[in-house]
């Protein structure tokens, strides 16, 4: 494909879009726009603040969004709200619903060749623990589904809408994503989290992917002459133990020993309710959270790696790729921290 497409991402400055960026100039396309809010944190990318063309505006501004577009060829849309509070959800459905809506609707006005939309593995759905979830399990209502997964799955509806029209789109449904960046945010919790020695461990599994493998999957299904489809990106199932093992293997710490069992986690998460609305601040574990990290999810990732003959990072070599960033990042008092792709 041409690397002199006008090049449109949604998102930028945050976890995947700050990699997606770094990884679209490293493969030297140039014509790169993205949207940022005034208030959007550089933290992740200043290496190539002035390498692309930073646009203030975000994706619930429908007539910035219409000037955003003008002239792109290709969208990819990283931006969303990712909450477990239940004082974030109407922002969230709002943020991910409808500012999904909106880059769709001003794709299809601009004539934008093609659309990549980051989802969420929960927007699958998922209707009991232990089963192998692949991208043609249906969304069924469950307890298992949280507030964010609906509204991904919703967001997905709208890019869907969007492929009825005639927008050529497809769909990449990551796992939890692991690399450096926030430590404060996401799955990175977990490397300080370690690193302040945490003495419990969840005892449910997800799947895990590397952030590089999920952009190297964006742009590849951008290039390839795919549409209308979604592929999981997911390296691989973990137990919670096993992980935190691994990454405390990595940071010379001690590894959790406890269980979360769970009795203590409705007490746990009681008590940080109770203690935000006290403080204000936002607790450390909320029911939704509570829920999931005690169940057993696991991902079919057969169809990225037979359809797109993709080869997954492992796991492994995420965690040792992570921890000497983290470690220097822990030195600065946890600084933010990106690494460059291999």
């Amino acid at each position: 494909m041409s690397k002199d497409q006008n090049i449109l991402v949604t998102g930028g400055t945050g976890f995947v879009g700050s990699y997606l960026l770094r990884y679209l100039l490293d493969q030297g396309y140039q014509n790169i726009r993205a949207l940022k809010r005034k208030s959007s944190s550089l933290d992740l990318v200043q290496t190539i603040d002035g390498k692309v063309e930073w646009i203030d505006c975000d994706i619930l501004d429908v007539i910035g969004m219409e000037d955003a577009m003008k002239g792109v060829d290709q969208v990819y849309h990283s931006a969303a709200l990712v909450s477990f509070l239940p004082s974030e959800r109407d922002l969230m459905k709002l943020v991910n619903v409808e500012g999904t809506a909106n880059v769709v609707d001003m794709a299809l006005f601009s004539g934008v060749k093609k659309l990549i939309h980051v989802s969420s593995i929960a927007a699958i759905g998922r209707i009991k623990q232990g089963l192998t979830i692949s991208e043609s399990s249906k969304w069924e209502r469950s307890p298992f589904n949280s507030k964010y997964a609906i509204t991904k799955q919703m967001a997905e509806r709208e890019i869907q809408r969007g492929i009825a029209e005639g927008l050529s789109a497809n769909i990449i449904n990551p796992s939890m994503i692991l690399g450096a960046g926030r430590w404060d945010d996401g799955p990175q919790k977990f490397f300080k989290l370690i690193w302040n020695k945490l003495s419990y461990y969840p005892t449910g599994a997800n799947g895990f992917v590397d952030v590089r493998d999920v952009v190297r999957m964006m742009v590849l299904l951008m290039e390839k002459n795919i549409s209308g489809e979604r592929f999981i990106a997911s390296g691989t199932s973990f137990s919670y133990r096993e992980l935190l093992n691994l990454i405390a293997g990595f940071l010379d710490k001690k590894p959790p020993q406890k269980p979360l069992k769970r009795i203590i986690l409705e007490c746990l998460w009681r008590y940080e309710q109770l203690k935000s609305k006290i403080s204000k601040a936002s607790p450390t574990v909320t029911k939704e959270t509570a829920l999931h990290t005690s169940r057993t999810f696991f991902y079919d990732n057969s169809k990225s790696i037979e359809k797109l003959a993709f080869e997954y990072t492992p796991i492994e070599k995420t965690i040792s790729d992570i921890a000497p960033f983290f470690l220097d990042a822990a030195k600065h008092d946890f600084e933010s921290r990106i690494f460059q792709f291999a």
